[in-house]
């Protein structure tokens, strides 16, 4: 939609929109000869600050709806949506200063000439205005001067005078530019070029490095998305059940649909993966059947026609998802035939599968089948996605049904958010292991082998572990050695974070701390309780060590690297301390399929191969044992004890790392070497330490591997940021460490002091639901440092991927509240109250940001409605007293 032309001009010249070419000056109209007196107090009424709005606001305008004809559509509507709240705005501050004006007339103030001077003067010489820009007051000043008629003192009659010059001056610059001022919304053929023209670009150039047309649509609760992205080309299945297919090949099926909003992304998944479906859709979410036979098609058609110019193929799930198995006669043919004519109008030659809803058919259905010449397809693997709530368990269950099949057709459903949450870690795996996915080619399902480029270029990381262990230790009450200050706490940190937020169950996470670090506890720990406490094979394994590290040197001059336990006597480090050989015994003796030491300590002494990093081993990291190690320093290097929380610079670094900040390429996955190449450089750039990483010898090039999760929190008043100094650091780390996305390798030290250089992962292509809880999750990082403007641009750019993400619209508007900015702050919540109204968190942001802006019955209203929601929520004594207080 857009405005008409003489709607645009009408709306701009009410502004007082016109074109203009230099501050400071105009050779029209009369200079300010006069300037308040001075006066021992202020005047009653100051007009200024609420003149200056209204300048903003002319600005933002031009901004705005400059160069129209380069805006798309959605651009176009949303900056005309915009550009009317400007407008509006405007006209409602501007009538609160008219009447201020007419109330300072009426009342004979003696100090209302004061008030009026100030203004003329501002808008005749102020500092930094262009003539366009006084333009914006023209409205302003046809009050000013109605009310000073009715005025008969001689001060009235001067100011008068004057103003009547300055509205003359006025018309002849609008005058003068009228076609400049057209020329701002492309609305009319462009005239040559001529030296006015430049001025007026110069003036524009000048307004748009104050403003840009996307923050200020931003401010308004306006983000124009990205172009939607469509899926790729694919194939699908037709065997029955699927138990006829060759080993290990499947099938990908999903039901229920078109949905409006999940359907392509999982499409942009499939895509990832170049993986082919089946979307067996429901009749009417397609469209509608007359009684004569004729099809309409609904809105939702649209997915399919896009489904199908993809590559997917469409099949029949009947018209209404009836129990086709109780039904019978017209009824029966009916539920088949419509759906068959709604699809033949988005494909005309479409698949001829078709699938029973509930699995449930008949012998009547299946004639019916067979006279419209539709083929029956099932399943043999179900992953229950429409019963089960929980993401991971559904793509558990999938993956335990697969192995236990080999083979067959996988039933999913693309109506649900949690299949599309769960289908990613189902394909990694499944990719990983060596599974092929079978399109229909007409006649049969069959998989095509991708080219050795394409399998080379996809990198695959997925965890596939069953369960997780880990051994966290952590001394510093030394008996015969220096006693350390954080490496207990330290160890409760680390212990912690893989418990939250890596779901490392906390019963297979042993925790040993000062007196409980023996040597032989430590030893214990990993012989009995792991190698002989359950480990399988699938599963794997952290250990953390914080403490003393030495280095011996043999009598063959080699080093050889040692932990030291809390019982350790130094005069018998041989005997009491854990040599770097023993660590690799029990590396190698754990059956766990991968296993990643990171030790806080310094020593050298352990030859350490550089740990792999190309796409090929990746790829098969879920079948390859990983045994590696991350180490805080090497000999003669004291691990620096001065982070913050009371944690060592590499333990707070390594905690950033786990954080998310080492997830190098943006898959959601932090693998051993990226662990690695991001903590290396960021601590050695901070301190006198070179950590060293590698993997052990007997390593088969395997990944140790953690999963992020996804953050979920709705930012509000209660969310925890970092102090000062862990700000500081992190800013340091971030000067340090590589960027996300990064090609170059990374060099890093082994233990041996020589240099190898690690290979990040190259960045991985995603979805817009993926990049979008990205680009959020790095903003609630950063919102967390305290760096706003860099946390709206993330909140911002997830908008942009998914135009519904309530959490982000969210956390957006808590920016705008947290830099005071409470009008726009407002706009976010309420779009977040639209995308999710049973959200209680964004009625109380709302109802702080309309409290903030001097709206209370929006703030009433907000806050009162988080009670109905929240009675005992976090916030519900708060919002009580707030409520009291309005």
């Amino acid at each position: 939609m857009r405005l008409a032309p003489h709607a645009v001009l009408a709306l701009l010249l009410s502004a007082g929109l016109l074109a203009a070419c230099k501050p400071n000056a105009s050779a029209t109209s009369t200079p300010a000869t006069t300037t308040a007196p001075a006066s021992s107090a202020a005047p009653v009424v100051d007009l200024l600050p609420g003149a200056q709005l209204l300048l903003e606001r002319y600005r933002k305008l031009i901004v705005l709806l400059a160069d129209e004809r380069a805006m798309s559509d959605k651009e176009r509507a949303a900056a005309n949506q915009v550009g009317q709240a400007l407008f509006h705005e405007n006209l409602a501050d501007r009538a609160k200063l008219e009447a201020q004006i007419a109330e300072l007339t009426t009342t004979g103030n003696d100090r209302r000439f004061e008030t009026f001077e100030a203004l003329l003067a501002q808008i005749e010489s102020g500092k930094g205005l262009f003539d366009a820009d006084r333009l914006a007051y023209r409205e302003l000043l046809k009050a000013l001067e109605l009310s000073l008629q009715q005025d008969s003192t001689l001060p009235a009659i001067k100011l008068h005078k004057r103003v009547g010059e300055d509205l003359d001056a006025m018309q002849e610059i609008e005058h003068q530019y009228d076609k400049e001022l057209r020329q701002v919304f492309d609305r009319f053929d462009t005239r040559a070029i001529t030296l006015k023209r430049e001025k007026w670009d110069d003036y524009l150039a000048h307004l748009k490095k104050l403003y840009s047309r996307e923050q200020i649509m931003k401010d308004y609760g306006q983000i124009v998305p990205y172009p939607a992205a469509k899926g790729d080309d694919d194939d699908q299945e037709k065997p029955v059940f699927g138990y006829d297919l060759p080993p290990k090949t499947l099938v990908l099926t999903f039901d229920d649909g078109p949905h409006n909003a999940y359907t392509e992304e999982i499409a942009a998944i499939l895509k990832q993966y170049n993986a082919p479906a089946v979307f067996f859709e429901v009749g009417n979410n397609l469209g509608t059947v007359s009684d004569a036979g004729k099809a309409q098609l609904g809105a939702r058609a649209s997915v399919a026609k896009r489904l199908k110019a993809d590559g997917y193929v469409l099949a029949n799930h009947s018209y209404s998802h009836a129990q086709l198995s109780k039904a019978s006669g017209d009824p029966l043919k009916a539920e088949i035939s419509r759906t068959d004519l709604l699809l033949k109008a988005v494909d005309p030659a479409p698949s001829g599968l078709f699938r029973f809803p509930y699995g449930a058919s008949s012998r009547e259905a299946m004639n019916e089948l067979a006279a419209l010449k539709l083929r029956s397809i099932m399943w043999n693997i179900d992953s229950l996605d429409w019963a089960d709530p929980v993401p991971n368990s559904i793509a558990d269950r999938v993956l335990k049904s697969v192995a236990k099949e080999g083979r067959g057709i996988i039933l999913f459903h693309d109506i649900h958010e949690r299949t599309v949450t769960a289908l990613p870690k189902i394909l990694e795996q499944l990719t990983a292991e060596g599974y092929r996915f079978a399109g229909w080619d007409g006649k049969g399902f069959t998989a095509a082998s991708a080219p050795a480029s394409q399998a080379e270029e996809k990198t695959t990381v997925t965890t596939g572990y069953e369960d997780s262990w880990a051994v966290v230790v952590g001394i510093d009450n030394y008996a015969k050695w220096p006693k350390l200050q954080y490496a207990a706490r330290d160890a409760d940190a680390i212990r912690q974070t893989l418990i939250d937020e890596f779901g490392f169950a906390s019963e297979r996470v042993f925790s040993l701390k000062n007196g409980e670090a023996t040597r032989n506890a430590i030893l214990s720990t990993f012989h009995d309780r792991l190698a002989h406490g359950g480990v399988k094979k699938n599963d794997r394994i952290f250990v953390f060590f914080a403490g003393h590290g030495a280095t011996r040197k043999l009598s063959s001059g080699r080093d050889l690297g040692y932990i030291i336990p809390v019982d350790s006597d130094p005069a018998q480090m041989a005997s009491d301390a854990i040599p770097m050989t023993e660590i690799q015994n029990i590396a190698e003796s754990l059956t766990a399929k991968h296993v990643l030491f990171v030790m806080d300590a310094c020593y050298s002494g352990l030859g350490l191969t550089r740990g792999g990093g190309n796409n090929s081993f990746l790829k098969e990291n879920a079948r390859r044992i990983g045994r590696q190690m991350l180490t805080a320093g090497g000999a003669d290097q004291l691990v620096a004890d001065g982070g913050p929380g009371g944690h060592s610079v590499f333990t707070w670094t390594l905690l950033q790392a786990l954080g998310g900040k080492a997830d190098l390429n943006g898959d959601g996955f932090i693998t051993g070497t990226e662990l690695a190449a991001y903590i290396a450089p960021a601590v050695a750039g901070i301190s006198q330490q070179t950590p060293a990483f590698g993997s052990l010898p007997g390593s088969q090039g395997g990944e140790f591997v953690f999963q992020l999760k996804s953050g979920n929190e709705f930012l509000s008043p209660s969310t925890e940021q970092l102090p000062r100094d862990a700000v500081a650091l992190n800013q340091k780390l971030a000067e340090a460490a590589p960027t996300v996305a990064s090609s170059a390798p990374v060099v890093v030290k082994d233990l041996q002091g020589n240099e190898t250089k690690l290979a990040v992962p190259k960045p991985v292509a995603a979805n817009a639901r993926q990049l979008a809880q990205r680009a959020n999750d790095r903003g609630l990082q950063l919102y967390r440092e305290q760096q706003y403007a860099a946390a709206e641009a993330q909140f911002t750019e997830a908008l942009k991927q998914r135009p519904d993400f309530a959490l982000a619209a969210n956390n957006l508007g808590f920016i705008y509240l947290k830099q005071q900015k409470y009008k726009e702050a407002a706009r976010w919540f309420e779009n977040t109250i639209k995308m999710d109204p049973s959200r209680a968190i964004a009625y109380r942001n709302l109802g702080d940001a309309c409290a903030q802006s001097g709206d209370k019955d929006c703030a009433r209203k907000a806050f009162g409605t988080y009670l109905e929601l929240a009675p005992s929520g976090s916030g519900s004594d708060y919002a009580r007293q707030q409520l009291s207080q309005l």
